[in-house]
């Protein structure tokens, strides 16, 4: 199989699909990769480390997508790779459709066999190839969330950890997962004062345990958000319902009950955001205030740490890349259910229930596309 791996053109993107030891990888089994020319310069890897690792060069994004039967990337596919999809190839990569209705009518359109990282499953439960992302945003939350906080960004001008005889600040985590536990290692570790909020009591008995009473556990409810709302100088924002739409979490009315230069950190903001005066912004531009609350809303936050990343995400990537190339995406999909979660779309179908549900478009499970 001829695997292609294109420059991501989404602003402020530097992590690329395939490093050059996945690339070795896929030689190694007998495939073709085809990486474009400067692809791997923004997580630091050259053309030359692919070329030794067997891959070939292309000079342009039109050669990866005219030659490539699969097409690996990073983020989901802007309005001009759209256009260079087909029927008979695919496409694995992030899509996060639910808030995408354009994206979502273009694959359609394209036929392309489209494979969701964000949906794919494991046997504990979990999203495999979600969680190391999810490791890098949450791990970073605190850390952009201290900057926010900073006063010459608009913020309250408030240092996380404070120091001898000042208070550090007071973080409030609205989730329990991957995300959480990560947002709460670091803000725990820079010394913050830090409650984290879930409706899993099992799952907050675990933090509980893990940090050693080093933060506060509470179950979340409305009137928990309310409560934590008029007092957090920092809210993260780190909730996900699997290829759905977020839940808004935070309404506008509340922003005048928080403190003048709180900052929120949206990382749910790929889908749909859990506050509802979250926009996706770029690491250009990331904040913004509305009713003098400060917003953090970069949709791609690990791009920020591309290196870090890239490697992360293809150490989890790379078993099922490896899948699809040697049997092909269907019998792959057909042989494990786990990958078969993140069927999205197929010559036209849409294989996705929460996103037909999402969106108002019929859809079928992988399983009914499949003939299972």
């Amino acid at each position: 199989m001829k695997i292609g791996c294109p420059t991501e053109v989404k602003p402020q993107e530097y992590r690329v699909g395939l490093t050059p030891d996945a690339a070795r990888e896929l030689v190694a089994h007998g495939h073709a990769v085809l990486v474009q020319e400067g692809a791997g310069t923004g997580a630091g890897f050259t053309d030359e480390a692919y070329r030794a690792a067997g891959a070939k060069i292309a000079p342009d994004a039109a050669a990866v997508f005219a030659d490539a039967d699969m097409i690996v990337k990073v983020k989901e596919p802007q309005a001009a790779e759209r256009a260079m999809l087909r029927a008979g190839q695919v496409l694995f990569t992030y899509l996060h459709l639910a808030p995408d209705p354009d994206q979502t009518r273009d694959l359609l359109g394209s036929g392309v066999t489209a494979i969701a990282y964000e949906t794919v499953t494991d046997r504990h439960g979990g999203l495999p190839l979600l969680a190391p992302m999810s490791e890098v945003a949450g791990r970073l939350a605190p850390q952009v969330g201290a900057w926010t906080l900073q006063k010459a960004n608009g913020g309250r001008g408030v240092l996380l950890g404070g120091v001898p005889g000042v208070r550090p600040a007071r973080v409030v985590i609205i989730g329990g997962g991957v995300v959480a536990a990560a947002a709460a290692r670091v803000a725990v570790g820079m010394g913050a004062n830090v409650t984290v909020l879930d409706r899993s009591v099992p799952r907050l008995s675990y933090l509980d345990d893990i940090f050693m009473g080093k933060l506060t556990t509470q179950y979340s409810s409305e009137a928990a958000i309310a409560d934590l709302l008029t007092t957090a100088d920092m809210v993260i924002g780190a909730v996900l319902i699997p290829g759905a739409a977020a839940p808004k979490l935070v309404r506008r009315d509340q922003l005048a009950t928080m403190l003048p230069g709180a900052a929120l950190v949206d990382v749910a903001i790929d889908q749909g955001g859990c506050f509802e005066t979250s926009r996706p912004t770029t690491h250009q531009d990331p904040i913004y205030e509305v009713d003098g609350v400060m917003h953090y809303c970069v949709a791609n936050m690990p791009g920020a740490v591309a290196r870090s990343a890239t490697q992360a995400l293809g150490n989890a990537t790379l078993p099922f890349v490896v899948a699809l190339a040697d049997k092909g995406w269907r019998q792959a999909a057909t042989d494990d259910a786990h990958l078969r979660a993140g069927l999205a779309t197929h010559e036209g179908r849409l294989a996705s229930p929460p996103v037909g549900e999402a969106l108002g478009l019929e859809a079928v499970t992988p399983e009914v596309l499949l003939g299972l």
